[in-house]
């Protein structure tokens, strides 16, 4: 018995089971989306009788363009701000905070050892950088996804102003446009809505198993 979970833990799936499912999920549900924005595109092609494109067309169009990196705008935003709030800021009882009155292992100066990654090793400025390394890759990540969602909506927006014969903008003028920005805070509101759901709902609510859970017997105050 003990050879066989001995096997298991080294199983390629077993270790990166998580990564692997998420992943799958993510290309599984972006393909959907795909799809149907092509058929969504293509139905208000057919209403002002210009002819359907091509799902090569579609994948480089501004509304795909658009519609994906408003999403993973809002995602990138949402997942950099929560590591930054979550290193100073507390919620009593819930599992997503850290300790009320702890010190924990995250807090502690990095001390270079044998397995340590090669930035602690280097210290210096190398280290300095690597201290932030996760909030800086959410922010260029943000940056990244909010520039192609510019673009991609930008556009978009003059395709379809084309499309009904109606004038076009220029960009410096469609940054200041409503339409941009109730694109982007459309989804800035819902993630931070949904952080605040697992810090609230899992001070008393309980997943056995799950690390984002406090353990079942747990009481409500314990962090």
């Amino acid at each position: 018995m003990k050879s066989l979970k001995s096997r298991e833990k080294n199983n390629f799936f077993y270790r990166n089971g998580l990564s692997i499912v998420v992943l799958s999920l993510f290309i599984l549900f972006l393909f959907f989306q795909f799809i149907t924005g092509w058929h969504v595109k293509n139905s208000e092609l057919a209403e002002v009788k210009m002819p359907p494109l091509s799902l090569y067309q579609y994948f480089c169009s501004p509304h795909f363009m658009q519609a994906t990196f408003e999403n993973w705008e809002s995602e990138f935003l949402q997942m950099g701000m929560y590591v930054l709030l979550t290193i100073s800021l507390r919620q009593k009882g819930s599992a997503e905070s850290k300790s009320l009155n702890e010190e924990e292992d995250v807090d502690q100066e990095p001390t270079a050892h044998k397995n340590a990654p090669w930035p602690v090793k280097k210290g210096g400025i190398v280290l300095s950088i690597y201290k932030h390394s996760l909030s800086i890759s959410f922010l260029i990540l943000f940056l990244l996804s909010f520039i192609f969602h510019f673009i991609g909506s930008f556009n978009n927006y003059n395709e379809e102003q084309i499309e009904k014969h109606l004038q076009t903008l220029k960009w410096n003028d469609y940054i200041l446009d409503s339409q941009f920005w109730f694109e982007s805070f459309q989804n800035w509101q819902s993630e931070f809505l949904a952080v605040a759901s697992i810090v609230l709902l899992s001070i008393w609510f309980r997943e056995k198993g799950s690390p984002q859970s406090k353990p079942v017997d747990a009481a409500h105050d314990d962090n």
